[in-house]
């Protein structure tokens, strides 16, 4: 008779859980620690970090007291908001069009969303770059923002497009039945429940833009410098750790409270969308 005896619940759980938090330890938690380890150290006389015990707070003092900081912060966040912002404004109509397409052809008009994903990254921002150059508008803002844009919409249209293919038809129709404009139909009962959607789609969108660093280097000029193009310089360019890695404290602390406050929004839109159901 072959032995059917089954793993206990509690080494089971452990089996499971074990690898992908070891990954995390290994690859998340621990980089981080280092992080914040540089961030309180000196820097090195020829860059880098000073041998130990030296540590210093002068990293987090300098970063308050020079204003520029705060500006390159505001500019990344206005930068990353209005990228978000247009992202759902061009993948809204786009997603409610896949979503209200044949079941026949969503699949090719999916694939034609993710087909960016394909190529390259460089070389896309590379193909901008010939498009905005001979236009006269490269190295500008509205070239980063266009390049910004061209890059996440992707992650916008995706969740936008697995939202709204669930919404129940039969809801629009009741509320034609009475007497609901167009307007009024997708004002108050589309949109309430496309919300999960929108945080989800702006979280994928909000965040990576504002630690993004390779399309304002490449579309921007000296005057479209974000926060990820300041922490790269620090770096690899000035070889000042301590203030590379306090500048990535900031930001790890600002993505992670985005997301929890896009998390908070996707459960109110959630609970919004039981209640219109």
């Amino acid at each position: 008779m072959s032995d059917t005896r089954t793993l206990p619940a509690d080494r089971t759980k452990w089996v499971v859980t074990l690898p992908p938090t070891l990954f995390l330890i290994a690859f998340f938690l621990l980089p981080a620690l280092i992080v914040v380890a540089a961030s309180l150290r000196e820097p090195g006389e020829f860059g880098g970090l000073a041998p130990w015990p030296a540590h210093s707070l002068d990293a987090y003092r300098f970063l308050f007291r020079d204003v520029i900081y705060v500006e390159i912060f505001a500019r990344s966040f206005f930068v990353a908001l209005l990228t978000t912002l247009l992202c759902i404004v061009a993948a809204y109509p786009l997603a409610w069009l896949i979503a209200r397409s044949p079941a026949r052809r969503r699949d090719l008009l999916v694939l034609l969303v993710i087909l960016p994903f394909a190529s390259n990254f460089l070389v896309r921002i590379y193909a901008w770059i010939m498009i905005l150059g001979p236009a006269g508008l490269l190295y500008s803002p509205f070239a980063v923002i266009a390049g910004m844009v061209y890059v996440h919409l992707p992650l916008m249209i995706l969740p936008l497009y697995t939202n709204l293919e669930k919404h129940d038809p039969a809801l629009l129709e009741a509320a034609q039945d009475l007497g609901a404009s167009a307007w009024t139909r997708f004002w108050r009962v589309t949109f309430p429940l496309s919300l999960p959607g929108i945080f989800s789609g702006s979280a994928l969108v909000f965040i990576p833009v504002l630690g993004m660093f390779a399309v304002p280097e490449l579309l921007g000029g000296t005057g479209d410098i974000l926060i990820g193009n300041l922490i790269k310089q620090q770096f690899l360019e000035d070889r000042d750790w301590p203030l590379g890695s306090a500048l990535s404290i900031l930001l790890t602390i600002a993505v992670l409270a985005l997301a929890a406050l896009a998390t908070w929004g996707a459960k109110r839109g959630l609970h919004g969308t039981e209640a219109v159901s």
